[in-house]
């Protein structure tokens, strides 16, 4: 990726949408069934970002076995684009802190599964909390993309439009 002069696009769609816009309303099937366009119709993509921490409390994709498999499928009808995952650092896919080995199993079994980019963050944006996710992404052969979070107006000087 450092040695590309064009601007690398990741679409959020298949999980932001399903995720924030829709409140996890779409259906695997669905997803699926949309999967090969992007394929056909956005082979330029750098990656597709198709998983995260709300496919695994959805009741459409609850065990671990299921959200991994949509993610097959999702990678079988689009083998030309890299996937993507956000996974909440220490907290992988849930809300609180997992011991690092539940963790590092995660991110084996999602790798395993055909993830290649994970974007790794922290509400804190504490480093040492996304420290275990970081390695084991690493160990597992794939990419790992650090995050930042903030939350303002870069453009308001004047700090008018805080929330």
């Amino acid at each position: 990726m450092k040695s590309q002069v064009r601007v690398l696009v990741t679409d959020t769609t298949m999980r932001d949408a399903h995720q924030s816009l829709l409140a996890t309303r779409v259906r695997t099937k669905d997803i699926v069934a949309i999967a090969p366009s992007y394929a056909a119709g956005l082979p330029q993509l750098l990656s597709l970002e198709c998983l995260g921490w709300c496919d695994f409390r959805c009741s459409d994709a609850v065990p671990l076995g299921r959200s991994l498999g949509r993610l097959a499928l999702i990678r079988a009808k689009v083998p030309n684009i890299l996937t993507q995952m956000l996974l909440r650092g220490a907290n992988g896919v849930g809300y609180t802190n997992y011991p690092d080995n539940v963790v590092r199993h995660f991110v084996t079994q999602a790798a395993k599964a055909g993830m290649d980019i994970f974007r790794i963050f922290d509400c804190f944006n504490w480093v040492e909390n996304m420290r275990v996710s970081i390695d084991a992404v690493l160990e597992s052969g794939k990419l790992a993309q650090g995050a930042i979070c903030y939350t303002g107006d870069i453009l308001d000087r004047l700090g008018r439009n805080t929330r």
